[in-house]
């Protein structure tokens, strides 16, 4: 029974304690977030509105626009190809070969975005342009690496179904020509230099399984015996080193 009112006193008492404090609790004043729109009072509310609605839509499109219109669409295949070509399925892991196609992008569309940089998005920040001229000053540098990477044919492809007149010079080519002909010469680039990574593994493919053939080891798979050496190649040759220097030179000259 002691034991009982000793519980009972103490359950009491933090009840107490509890209720003492809520008006404490009550006082504090919680953050209410709203999302919606509202009446611009001046134009510059009015113009930070829209930026701000413009580069929510950028960030949402951002992917779809690095991988259509930069340089990893050929740096993210080759590296792929690599891969397969060593035998090596799942080394390195997607996402080292990811974001190692993400860094050469910035490195080699580093100069594209300076300018783009310069001649759009500051300008535009300071008020000194407006929006539709900052989105056509922002294409152009864009739009002058992607005429330099794609090829004629793949051009003359699009431009015939698209059922046009055959543009007079560069700067009359419709980006909704130019960006799916700019994808097909780099799958096209890309599918050439991953033939060419494939050849020196493919000829070790067959040395082995030659050799295993005429011991009679039939039931032995030749990749268990041609991975090592392959591998030997690549660290011997430096294999990562030439690829990221074979596709940056491919973009820069």
């Amino acid at each position: 029974m002691k034991h009982r009112n000793v519980l009972l006193g103490t359950i009491l008492a933090v009840f107490y304690t509890i209720m003492q404090s809520m008006p404490a609790f009550c006082a504090i004043a919680f953050p209410n977030i709203n999302i919606g729109m509202q009446t611009a009072n001046t134009p510059q509310e009015f113009t930070q509105g829209v930026q701000i609605l413009v580069l929510l839509t950028i960030l949402t499109l951002a992917p779809s626009i690095i991988i259509m219109t930069t340089a990893f669409i050929r740096i993210v295949i080759v590296l792929a190809l690599t891969r397969q070509a060593i035998g090596t399925t799942t080394l390195p892991p997607n996402q080292v070969l990811a974001g190692l196609a993400i860094i050469l992008t910035f490195f080699v569309m580093s100069p594209t975005i300076n300018k783009i940089n310069e001649t759009a998005i500051q300008p535009y920040m300071k008020n000194q342009i407006t929006q539709e001229v900052a989105l056509e000053k922002a294409m152009q540098p864009l739009r002058m690496f992607m005429l330099k990477q794609t090829g004629e044919k793949e051009l003359g492809l699009f431009i015939n179904m698209a059922k046009m007149e055959k543009p007079k010079n560069a700067s009359e080519v419709e980006n909704y020509i130019l960006i799916p002909a700019f994808v097909l010469s780099e799958l096209k680039t890309s599918f050439k230099i991953g033939f060419v990574i494939f050849l020196p593994f493919l000829v070790i493919d067959i040395v082995v399984s030659s050799i295993l053939v005429s011991m009679g080891m039939l039931f032995l798979p030749p990749a268990t015996i041609a991975t090592p050496f392959k591998l030997i190649l690549f660290v011997m040759i430096d294999g990562w080193y030439l690829i990221t220097k074979s596709l940056i030179e491919g973009f820069i000259t």
